[in-house]
């Protein structure tokens, strides 16, 4: 299922959540899922809200508590200890993980120690996870995004007032097409922009084909004097490529190294990941003079080029990369949690055009079954398959 977020009036994590529940997402499995993190005092509410014409749904998120200042390595084992399916984990992660990968690049410190303020707090975190969830209750496996607002003007902040959009905010949305100076006040804030870097987002191509189904309007907080102010997300098929499957571009970002030692490539694969990639792949190869070394290739959707290229350059030895947009056919995939012995498993299930299914079990998901039952990676990986199947 693709999903085209149509952010005429940019994108906030409320909104977003929004969205995806005047879609058809369960509130009560969404508020089960973001209550089950133990968020301090922390109560969740959706609502009928009228902007213009439009009626949208409004997500609330109430709380006693502010905690506002969490590092991100804070917010991480939050989500890692919480009851969260492993898909909708990752997917959180992924957004923090980006947002902390920026913010310590504005304030020259490392990620893990990154203090989150505004995107901290207890109705952020249940604004990402809500829209982790909704992404994955819908099926969502594509997501693409008109040209968003900046909004013009100031914003106020616990460093205190600060441009719009917001340093972060812009760095997270390198890569994205967007129109300077479209709005009053804030009109990406740096939750929106965290979930569409960390949900692989990528601009809407303007010759894409979309075979529209159901649309949602998710409500902002804020009344606009020149647009209602929602988020609208379009669900459907992307059109096929002639061959019963769907078309995107990614970024091939890649380099060559032979002066590194091999240990220090499971962390830079990692940070790879962190900053948005699709792939990594390791390629022994023979250079000059004889020399054995390593092509280190990523792909990435085209906006998270420049954040991978940025981790190349700290965590590779690399004084240069290269890159390129491919065209590429993929077919429709989906992960589904399966019941086995070991516990629930997320497993990748990829359909191709003439109804063949190929079955993968998610890593992750394996790996940490099998350290908890003290059991072969392998025995995890064949149960879940045949659950699957």
């Amino acid at each position: 299922m693709h999903a085209y977020f149509d952010a005429f009036s940019g994108i906030a994590g409320d909104m977003t959540v929004g969205a995806l529940l005047d879609l058809g997402v369960p509130f009560a499995d969404l508020e089960h899922a973001v209550l089950g993190l133990g968020l301090p005092e922390c109560a969740l509410a959706h609502e009928v809200a009228e902007h213009g014409p439009i009626r949208a749904t409004r997500f609330v998120v109430r709380s006693r508590g502010h905690h506002h200042h969490r590092t991100f390595a804070t917010v991480r084992d939050l989500l890692r200890g919480g009851a969260l399916p492993a898909a909708v984990r990752d997917r959180a992660l992924a957004a923090f993980a980006v947002l902390a990968e920026v913010e310590g690049r504005v304030h020259g410190v490392p990620p893990d120690e990154v203090h989150f303020h505004e995107v901290g707090a207890v109705d952020a975190i249940a604004d990402v996870v809500g829209a982790a969830f909704g992404v994955e209750a819908l099926g969502i496996t594509s997501i693409t995004v008109s040209p968003l607002p900046l909004g013009s003007g100031l914003v106020q902040s616990e460093h205190g007032p600060l441009p719009v959009p917001a340093p972060a905010t812009v760095e997270l949305l390198r890569g994205f097409d967007v129109r300077p100076g479209d709005g009053a006040g804030e009109m990406v804030t740096p939750t929106g922009a965290a979930i569409l870097r960390g949900f692989g987002a990528t601009p809407a191509s303007p010759g894409a084909a979309l075979r529209a189904g159901k649309v949602g309007y998710g409500a902002g907080t804020r009344r606009l004097a020149d647009r209602p102010n929602v988020l609208r997300i379009v669900l459907g098929e992307e059109a096929p490529a002639g061959m019963g499957v769907a078309a995107d571009v990614v970024a091939v970002i890649e380099c060559n190294i032979d002066d590194m030692s091999p240990e220090l490539y499971e962390h830079a694969m990692a940070r790879l990941f962190a900053a948005g990639a699709l792939d990594v792949i390791l390629v022994p190869v023979q250079m000059k003079k004889g020399r054995p070394g390593t092509l280190l290739q990523v792909l990435a959707p085209p906006a998270a080029r420049d954040a991978v290229a940025r981790v190349l350059f700290a965590e590779t030895t690399t004084i240069g990369v290269r890159f390129h947009e491919a065209a590429r056919l993929k077919l429709a995939r989906r992960v589904v949690e399966v019941a086995t012995a070991y516990g629930p498993i997320a497993v990748k299930i990829a359909e191709g055009p003439d109804g063949v299914r190929t079955v993968a079990p998610e890593y992750e998901s394996c790996r940490l079954a099998a350290e908890r039952h003290a059991v072969a990676l392998r025995a995890v990986y064949d149960v879940a398959r045949r659950a699957a199947e």
